[in-house]
């Protein structure tokens, strides 16, 4: 925000729960008002696949987005659900997707604490350490062996190497390394979701 309106809020955390399928279907049929493209069990489609994952109205409206260009492409007069699943397929399974499904389960786990510290905070970047005390605390629930901080720093260097984080050196040390997704916290736990 901009720091007018930043220090009129001061601290206080402002949290907005993800949409459900019905206000996300609204949201898409009142962006489609006058249009009659859509095949209604497309639009559900798309508003169900999208609340169980974040709940988020530009992602369905994204996802929208695209399967009219594959409808168009294909020369249909009707988005259906074939294109609204091709549209899905195509948005979550780039590159980056594949990327972070292929990293060792340290890794998928180093990723998932960084999502969860985020959104603690409620800012997209984050110290070194406070990632690997989370990461640590899943860890230990899930009876696994909790990292060192020397094994967490070349978790973050395979991270960083495969452009899926970024990271800036701290002030004093590896401790307070700046670090920050480069992909979004929604494609993230989309692709970490069966685990």
């Amino acid at each position: 925000m901009i720091n007018r309106v930043s220090s009129r809020i001061g601290l206080t955390r402002l949290t907005f729960s993800p949409y459900t399928h019905q206000q996300l279907q609204e949201i898409v049929i009142a962006r489609l008002v006058g249009l009659s493209i859509f095949d209604k069990l497309a639009i559900q489609l798309v508003s169900r696949k999208v609340a169980s994952l974040s709940g988020d109205a530009r992602r369905a409206l994204d996802i929208c987005r695209r399967a009219t260009e594959i409808a168009e492409s294909e020369g249909s007069q009707e988005v259906s659900i074939g294109h609204v699943t091709d549209a899905h397929k195509e948005m979550f399974c780039s590159p980056k997707m594949m990327a972070i499904r292929s990293c060792s389960k340290y890794e998928k786990v180093f990723m998932q604490a960084m999502v969860a510290v985020f959104q603690k905070i409620g800012i997209e970047e984050t110290p070194f350490d406070r990632v690997v005390h989370s990461m640590n605390d899943v860890l230990k629930f899930e009876s696994l062996d909790t990292l060192s901080v020397d094994e967490a720093f070349n978790i973050v260097g395979r991270l960083s190497s495969s452009r899926l984080i970024l990271s800036e050196p701290g002030k004093t040390g590896r401790l307070d390394m700046k670090l920050r997704l480069n992909v979004s916290q929604e494609d993230v736990l989309f692709a970490l979701k069966p685990e």
